[in-house]
């Protein structure tokens, strides 16, 4: 099982970049989601709470090895990007905007974002990344409603 859970938070190795593997495994998130973005959103949704619950366990475990909030564990960024295309058009230019706005809030990590990774275990490592998927969402629902209405019509 500590394989499994080191394969999973590692994104499937996304996390041994050696360069920026935050970035990387929000990259993987991105393709993915673009394959599965015809999803409804309560499909969407119904992920990101099994990703979520599955990214605390392997968190958890795989902090055991690799210390907490390790920068191998990127599992939690798929779920942050999940979170920041809920319920936004399918669209390039939004997914785009999703990442960047993501990568955003997560490295910059504005209040309640950088005290929830004091959280034990897992939990602080998947929580922060929520919020920023949460906050990189809340940001393009605006944008998208006020410069691209063509996209939502």
């Amino acid at each position: 099982m500590k394989t499994c859970a080191k394969i999973i938070g590692s994104t499937f190795g996304c996390g041994f970049s050696p360069l920026a593997p935050g970035t990387v495994g929000s990259l993987f998130a991105l393709i993915l989601l673009w394959f599965v973005s015809p999803l409804s959103n309560v499909l969407l949704i119904s992920l990101v709470i099994l990703f979520f619950v599955v990214g605390v366990w392997a968190a958890t475990e795989c902090e055991k090895d690799w210390g907490h909030d390790a920068g191998r564990i990127v599992w939690d960024e798929v779920v942050g990007m999940m979170v920041a295309v809920v319920a936004l058009p399918a669209n390039w230019m939004v997914f785009l905007g999703a990442f960047a706005a993501f990568r955003f809030f997560d490295i910059l990590k504005p209040f309640p974002i950088n005290a929830s990774q004091r959280l034990p275990h897992g939990w602080g490592v998947m929580v922060d990344d929520l919020l920023a998927g949460i906050y990189a969402n809340i940001v393009l629902q605006i944008l998208v409603r006020v410069f691209f209405t063509s996209l939502v019509g």
